[in-house]
């Protein structure tokens, strides 16, 4: 009987080719089943959403969302583009609901007599106007000045569950917005400070002598005006 260790024993650290062979196609399927998995993009169900319009507010405020719970169901049962409008600027954020001064509420509706403004934000008072015309006025919010001067006027202050009773298709109705763009912010947005035909404001500690006195002015420093 031969006591001689066998080339393929357990001692020896080599493995027979069939071993081998099992190992390196195991090895190779697991490198191509990683990367498969490693090269897509892992989508939801669905794919890509094509759609970033908001469908609901995302402000917590109840009365808001009790309001648009009023509004999705006028617009289903009515088909009212008014009433679509009013639900779409419902879900809008704060920079998208800019406030509507008095003095342009005044000027917007001059010989509109009778027919009820509606703002979806804040309607704001303004010292500038001295007279303001009987007028009635729907917002999601007044200022305690601005409720004051239109009611000593004679006018009314609306909610829109008032104005849903009132004009639920949005008959009689001048639906009004305030600017968008009067944001100091949107003064900065634009081409740079200083390049040719720019009114873009800079973002700079003060007008002086001593800042942002050297690109535009000379060729040595970008260009010259």
């Amino acid at each position: 009987m031969d006591l001689r260790p066998s080339r393929y024993s357990n001692s020896n650290s080599q493995s027979p080719p069939q071993i081998k062979r099992r190992r390196s196609k195991t090895l190779a399927s697991l490198l191509h089943i990683n990367s498969s998995n490693g090269m897509g993009i892992d989508l939801v169900a669905g794919g890509k959403s094509k759609r970033t319009k908001r469908t609901a507010p995302k402000s917590d405020d109840i009365y808001l969302k009790l309001l648009v719970k009023l509004y999705r169901f006028l617009v289903r049962r009515t088909g009212s583009k008014f009433n679509a409008v009013i639900l779409k600027r419902l879900f809008m954020s704060k920079v998208n609901k800019p406030p509507l001064s008095l003095s342009r509420l005044v000027r917007y509706m001059d010989g509109k007599e009778g027919k009820i403004a509606v703002v979806v934000g804040t309607v704001t008072d303004d010292l500038r106007v001295y007279e303001v015309p009987c007028l009635k006025v729907t917002a999601l919010r007044f200022t305690e000045r601005a409720r004051a001067r239109i009611e000593k006027a004679g006018g009314e202050c609306l909610t829109f569950d008032q104005l849903a009773l009132r004009a639920p298709l949005g008959q009689n109705t001048v639906l009004l917005r305030g600017p968008k763009n009067a944001r100091e912010a949107v003064k900065h947005f634009g081409k740079a400070p200083g390049v040719p035909h720019s009114h873009t404001k800079p973002y700079v500690r003060s007008k002086g002598r001593k800042f942002e006195r050297a690109r535009g002015r000379r060729n040595s420093r970008g260009f010259r005006v």
